[in-house]
């Protein structure tokens, strides 16, 4: 059993000395344990930090990305590399390292397949209250549109099969950690959360330019996600309230008509016909974008089988290579 322990990174060349301190050599039911770090277009000397402190594999992105792309590319190289499980966490130390054989336990044991560590977020004194709220509405939104029961699930802390690594795919370009979830829960992957720790702050978070932005973001992308992956009931909410709204106009006319004052209301009807039309479009989008659901996660499963036969054609052309180099006659030396 493979572990590989990904590290995406921007800019880390002063914390990786920490973070990958931290990481284990060793982990229960693991064979052989190894470190990835992602540089993502980081103008520092991460790359090179992070080879002399003893990473196995470094892979740089010519450019700077996001923090999706850094993990996307860090799934890739991780089964590329033979990895059976994959374990992903933060360059900032955020996360305590010796939880990674409490995020792994359950894979190993056969009861998951994805694992997502839940942290502390009442008792961890750098979250501001909005960061908290903010925390509980994303992951409850998350329970619903995935019909998971993760606790924490903006937590970058998380441990996967290889088949889970081969399945995801990242759409938003600022983060990985909500619509991995909801596809995980959409494929019918066996998804649960585990308490983990956290370490004090080492620095300022590089997502979190400000509380505003934070709250801008994290509502887009709770509204997006929802819009992809459960879209007729958000049309169907919206197409509903348009609804609503032109019922409620037109039984305001109609009331003024039937006591004789309908003339000067006009507007009303205006609104009504307007509104209705407007529920009626919404109604008719979310059908289309539902069909459009449907053929993504289509898609989302063509994909995987690619990658599949892909992985299984390159792990069979390795093996032999292997094959025919133990074969081959070795070259005799003068006598």
């Amino acid at each position: 059993m493979k572990l590989i322990i990904q590290v995406p990174c921007f800019n880390e060349a002063d914390s990786l000395p920490v973070s990958l301190a931290a990481l284990p050599r060793s982990v229960p039911g693991c064979d052989t344990v190894e470190w990835l770090v992602i540089d993502d277009g980081s103008s520092d000397d991460t790359a090179e930090a992070a080879r002399h402190l003893g990473a196995d594999h470094v892979v740089r992105h010519p450019a700077n990305r996001g923090l999706a792309a850094a993990f996307m590319t860090g799934l890739e190289t991780a089964v590329g590399q033979g990895a059976d499980i994959v374990v992903n966490t933060d360059a900032d130390n955020q996360y305590d390292a010796r939880d990674i054989a409490t995020l792994v336990k359950p894979i190993v044991e056969g009861q998951a397949e994805f694992v997502i560590g839940a942290r502390p977020i009442e008792t961890t004194r750098h979250f501001s209250p909005i960061k908290r709220w903010l925390q509980k509405l994303g992951s409850r939104v998350v329970r619903l549109v995935s019909r998971t029961n993760v606790a924490d699930a903006p937590s970058g802390f998380r441990a996967m099969t290889r088949d889970v690594a081969l399945r995801l795919n990242v759409f938003n370009s600022y983060t990985y950690t909500l619509e991995t979830i909801i596809q995980a829960g959409h494929s019918n992957m066996r998804v649960i959360s585990v308490p983990v720790r956290t370490n004090p702050d080492m620095r300022p978070s590089r997502l979190v330019k400000s509380n505003f932005s934070y709250v801008l973001r994290s509502l887009a992308t709770i509204v997006r996600i929802f819009a992809t992956y459960r879209p007729m009931l958000f049309f169907w909410l919206i197409g509903g309230a348009f609804t609503v709204i032109g019922l409620a106009a037109g039984t305001r006319f109609l009331a003024f008509y039937l006591t004789g004052g309908g003339n000067g209301h006009v507007q009303s009807v205006v609104l009504a016909a307007l509104a209705v039309i407007l529920g009626f479009l919404m109604f008719v989008l979310g059908f289309l974008a539902d069909l459009m659901a449907t053929n993504r996660r289509l898609l989302e499963r063509t994909e995987w089988r690619v990658r599949r036969l892909g992985l299984g054609a390159h792990s069979a052309l390795h093996a032999a290579h292997a094959r025919e180099r133990e074969t081959s006659p070795q070259p005799v030396g003068d006598s």
